[in-house]
């Protein structure tokens, strides 16, 4: 969500404080955005702090997206052949498939990313969730050091606007890294 804030130009990485991020004028229309958004605005906010604050209520509002986009569904199984539990199932469907295409295409073959596909390489590297892509973006030395440097807010676009996007991503991602070392495994 923060990053998707930064990239839409609704929040930035405050000034004068390396691990702040604050609200900007513009009003997001997303309703999950501007949940976070809405939480920003108040005050200047570390991004573990933000994190913790809006990560457990986006859980389900994202699932459910993803389930009336069809891209995961629900569905039902037996734990210990006794009790019923949900699942989410799926693969993702096209719309995963495409952004793991575009991934691999700045990673594996170090095309010029987007902004966004640059910030969801970071993310996806940052949240030590790239190696479990490995049958679609090998997990190499060349991959890891891409994916370092835009982790590092370094992927090469020459526009100055795009500066604070880099380093809302690098704010983003390397909180969680923090956050994924820290916090006990659920």
């Amino acid at each position: 969500m923060l990053s998707e804030l930064g990239l839409g130009g609704h929040a930035r990485a405050a000034e004068g404080h390396g691990d702040r991020v604050e609200a900007r004028d513009a009003v997001p229309a997303d309703p999950l955005l501007r949940q976070t958004w809405d939480h920003l605005v108040e005050k200047p906010r570390g991004v573990q702090a933000v994190l913790a604050g809006i990560g457990p209520h986006l859980r389900e509002p994202v699932l459910e997206r993803l389930v009336a986009r069809g891209d995961i569904e629900r569905g039902t199984r037996k734990a210990l052949g006794l009790f019923e539990t949900t699942v989410l199932e799926g693969d993702g469907g096209p719309r995963r498939a495409a952004l793991v295409a575009e991934v691999r295409a700045v990673l594996v073959d170090g095309a010029e990313p987007s902004p966004r596909t640059a910030a969801l390489a970071a993310l996806l590297f940052a949240s030590g969730a790239m190696p479990q892509l490995h049958g679609e973006i090998p997990w190499t030395s060349p991959v890891i050091a891409r994916a370092t440097a835009l982790q590092q807010g370094d992927w090469g676009a020459g526009a100055a606007a795009d500066a604070v996007n880099r380093t809302m991503t690098a704010i983003v991602t390397n909180n969680v890294v923090i956050a994924a070392s820290v916090l006990p495994n659920r």
